[in-house]
């Protein structure tokens, strides 16, 4: 194998690491943005310095190509000369060169896995590696008796099926008794049929091309006291189906997900209303084919086509509102995702989106994410700390605590902005505090006007010390915190020092 050792990404001194903004970018040169860099790869210039041609990379002509001006990096088992993308890369040149010459698989994955590089560097390919560094994207990238993670795996998940004159249904065995709805996920396209099941940290797959036409809708449901998942298929014509159908890529595979490709559907821009002066509310509607449900504090990836490239970002879907009668939709037919998201004027993608029609298509990648619903059993104390947009997965887990946890005595919410016109939904949160005598919002400002009577200031020792009471001495606490990495980092640090356990922190970052 050429993956290299694993080790700290992004470096302790790198560029990357140190600098202050979002997702720990680096100032770029003048005409070396993300558009910049698509201008370039439609120019017809040769990237790869090999006039067009493909060809197959060994191992030790991989290892000579390690250098800024004559830099190749293998992802995948496939070979890029990102010598040309170096200037334009967000991150920094060192980071890129620190899988120079090298498989930088481990890495990406470890940063970017969201990142559609095939789209972005198709421009820079130079081949295949002779040998096989990496497996194509969503196979299974070593054999399971050499993964020494196997042995704790859950037991592999089986299906069957049957039909009656007008009905097929799949049913799907996970040996698992605490399966729920947002656990399975279901694509009918172009008479493909996929159902991936979540199972702790696995991905079981039914990837089926079915024999017959069914019509779009379906349903799906648990009988959770044996861990079995009903999908109910209807047929187009009452006749009996001598088979389900043919196997396609990945059929009956039990692997990691973190092992698994994204996988996206087409979604229709239903509505989109103004929140704040640069934050707007859009509503997105599954097809009427899928079945999805994103897990409490989990997010997906948005994909658009900018000029012929396709760019991904990550976002967590919200309720509707605070105020819904603190009800998180579970009905198996929910069809709306909704997304509060900040409109940057200058930035790539969010105008774009912005730009979209009511009746325009986003693609949605199935969802992802590490927050298990399991932290909240038995929890007294939620603290959320949020800055900015960082309040977006502060909102489902404030309707579901305040709603599911029996246990819940106290929920506070310290929510970080610039001024007054950016605090989302601020009406809403002094609604929610009037209504629900467990739950209190404190709002701290960094920049504001004079006739401010708030907090002010930045995260700081100060104010979480003073916030994060808990309601008894040894009460169970949980503290939620997303924003900007700065703002993350900052506070994670704050909270160790203030004596909370890494099991009582739980930070967002996509």
């Amino acid at each position: 194998m050429l993956n290299v050792p694993s080790q700290s990404f992004p470096a302790p001194r790198s560029q990357q690491r140190v600098a202050s903004g979002g997702r720990s970018k680096v100032p770029l040169k003048q005409g070396r943005s993300l558009m910049d860099w698509i201008r370039l790869t439609k120019s017809g210039k040769d990237l790869t310095g090999l006039k067009g041609r493909l060809i197959e990379v060994t191992e030790e002509e991989l290892k000579k190509h390690n250098k800024k001006d004559d830099c190749w990096i293998c992802i995948r088992g496939f070979v890029y000369n990102v010598s040309p993308y170096m200037e334009y890369h967000p991150g920094g040149e060192d980071e890129l060169m620190r899988a120079a010459g090298s498989d930088g698989t481990d890495l990406f994955d470890q940063v970017h896995r969201w990142v559609n590089y095939e789209s972005m560097l198709k421009e820079c390919l130079v081949g295949r590696m002779a040998v096989k560094s990496a497996v194509p994207k969503g196979m299974l990238p070593k054999s399971q008796a050499a993964d020494p993670l196997a042995k704790e795996s859950p037991v592999s998940p089986s299906y069957d099926w049957f039909q009656t004159d007008s009905l097929v249904t799949i049913v799907i065995y996970t040996k698992q008794k605490d399966i729920n709805l947002d656990a399975v996920i279901v694509d009918y396209q172009n008479d493909s049929f996929r159902a991936e099941t979540i199972i702790k940290d696995y991905s079981y797959l039914i990837h089926i091309g079915l024999s017959h036409e069914i019509q779009e809708e379906f349903s799906v449901r648990i009988v959770e006291n044996v861990g079995k998942i009903e999908i109910v298929l209807k047929k187009t014509e009452n006749t009996s189906w001598t088979c389900l159908g043919h196997p396609l890529e990945n059929h009956n595979l039990f692997i990691p997900k973190k092992d698994t490709g994204l996988y996206y559907r087409k979604c229709q821009l239903i509505s989109k209303e103004d929140v704040t002066h640069d934050t707007k509310l859009f509503c997105l509607m599954l097809p009427p084919s899928t079945h999805l449900q994103v897990p409490i504090g989990q997010h997906v990836y948005l994909k658009l086509t900018i000029t012929g490239t396709e760019i991904v970002k990550p976002y967590t879907p919200v309720s509707d509102s605070l105020l819904s009668e603190f009800k998180e939709p579970v009905l198996p037919n929910n069809k709306y995702i909704y997304f509060l998201i900040k409109i940057y004027p200058a930035g790539l993608f969010t105008p774009e989106l912005d730009h979209l029609q009511i009746g325009d298509f986003v693609s949605i990648s199935s969802p992802e994410g590490n927050f298990k619903i399991s932290q909240f059993q038995e929890l007294e104390d939620l603290f959320l700390l949020a800055a900015g947009t960082g309040f977006t997965p502060m909102i489902k887990i404030l309707n579901y605590a305040l709603t599911n946890i029996p246990t819940l005595r106290k929920v506070k919410l310290m929510f970080f902005n610039k001024t007054e016109d950016d605090i989302i939904w601020r009406s809403q949160l002094e609604k929610l505090a009037f209504k629900d005598k467990r739950f209190d919002i404190e709002f701290v400002l960094s920049a504001p006007t004079s006739e401010w009577n708030g907090k002010q200031g930045h995260i700081s020792p100060a104010l979480l010390s003073e916030f994060l009471k808990r309601s008894l001495d040894k009460s169970k606490v949980l503290i939620c915190i997303c924003g900007p990495m700065p703002f993350t980092e900052q506070g994670i640090r704050l909270l160790h020092d203030l004596n909370f356990s890494k099991d009582e922190i739980h930070s967002f970052t996509a």
